[in-house]
Parts: C-alpha cells; structure tokens; sequence
C-alpha cells in the first residue's frame, strides 16, 4: 500500500493553498490538505510554536489511525514536516519541502516579520486583506498575522530546529528552492541538506516563493526532481 502524504500550507495560507498539490497526488496517493492550528477557522490552543503544530500532526495520524506519512510542506509547512520527521522518525516516510527558510536568527526573524504587519497589508494589499479574512473565518486575520510574528520572533531567538537535530532526520528529504526566490537562499538550503543523511536539494529555475505563483506545479512535485 502506497503511503499516504500530509500536504503542509505555509505562513498565513491555510488547506485551500495546497489544493493543487492534492490535485498532482491524489492520482497516485491519498493525499490530505491540513489546516495547521490558528489557521483555516481552526483556532490555536496556544501561542504558535514547534510544538503545537508537533501535537496538531501527531493527533491527526492517531485519529486517522495512520502509522506511518510522507509530507509535501510548502514554505512553514515544510519546516514543521522537518520537525515532525526529527520528533517522530518512526513515522515518517519522506519529506519534500518547497520554499522553506532554514537559517533562523534574530536578524533574519526581524526582517520577516516586518512582512507580517496586518495594519500595511489592509492599507497596501487590501485584495491580500480579504483573501486572508475569507479563508480563515471566522478567526482574525489580523491577530494571525500578529500570532506568526510572535512565532518568527520565537525562531530567531533557538525555538525552531537546532542543528544537531538535522543528523537525526532518516527518512529522504528533498529540499526544493526557486531561483527566483528571494526569502529562501540557495546556501542555507544547501547547508541543511548537508546535516540530513539522506537529504538534497532541487533548485527549480524561475521559480518565485509564493506558491501560488508557480506556473507549473509539475515541475515542482516531479518524482524526477
């Protein structure tokens, strides 16, 4: 039997962003689009942390009576995945990551967090603002950007993947990075993928960070990548 794949959204998405990775899979796998907790209407038990997405996954494979997944993890997603497969090796078959940042510090989480500033977005991307308040009704949007800003600070400061734990992850994992991707550097990816035993990169030509702007998926999700 074919492994099923957990499909992770990134910062601020929610299980609708992933919906064309299920469409590529679904053919050949079970494939579920999950919403991480404080997104997609699906209230937060807590502040964000490794650990609350950690016990979100863990709770879906016990409910699902699954005992072992692939995941396909875009952007934060693909970091939780990383996470999840150094916390529970047993349980994990592979990891795909697609855009995912790797190097954390206080400098890097400040300048993401920047991004993350609901009262811009309203002013400057009001089409983003909506967006953002349809699909995670009936949560606020706005204390969701606040709540990942929270999460970057948290990482920058050593509460995300220490790097030991890298050495630690067993199961093949596959690292895409765009070209055109102006979060995500091709050195840190390159460095990571070093620490995991069964770990490399794809760099994919052209390709931006927003997954939602990627033209093909195809050529993301290729098993020939």
């Amino acid at each position: 039997m074919t492994t099923p794949l957990i499909l992770l959204h990134g910062a601020l998405g929610s299980a609708e962003q992933m919906s064309g990775v299920q469409s590529f899979y679904e053919k050949q796998r079970t494939a579920w689009c999950l919403n991480l907790p404080g997104h997609g209407g699906i209230a937060a038990p807590g502040p964000f942390s490794m650990e609350l997405f950690e016990d979100a996954l863990l709770r879906f494979l016990e409910e699902k009576k699954i005992d072992k997944v692939g995941f396909f993890g875009y952007s934060m997603g693909g970091y939780a995945a990383l996470w999840f497969a150094w916390k529970h090796p047993e349980r994990v078959q592979e990891v795909t990551t697609l855009g995912t940042k790797l190097a954390w510090t206080p400098e890097t989480s400040a300048g993401m967090q920047r991004m993350f500033d609901a009262e811009k977005i309203a002013l400057k991307a009001p089409q983003l603002a909506e967006h953002l308040a349809r699909v995670h009704a009936p949560l606020d949007w706005k204390l969701l950007c606040q709540q990942t800003a929270d999460f970057l600070h948290d990482l920058g400061a050593g509460k995300g993947i220490p790097e030991h734990a890298y050495a630690e992850i067993r199961c093949p994992v596959v690292i895409h990075r765009g070209t055109a991707d102006h979060v995500v550097t091709l050195e840190e990816c390159t460095h990571v993928a070093h620490l995991i035993p069964n770990g490399r990169v794809v760099e994919l030509e052209g390709v931006p960070h927003a997954i939602e702007q990627v033209v093909s998926l195809k050529t993301v999700l290729s098993p020939e990548s």
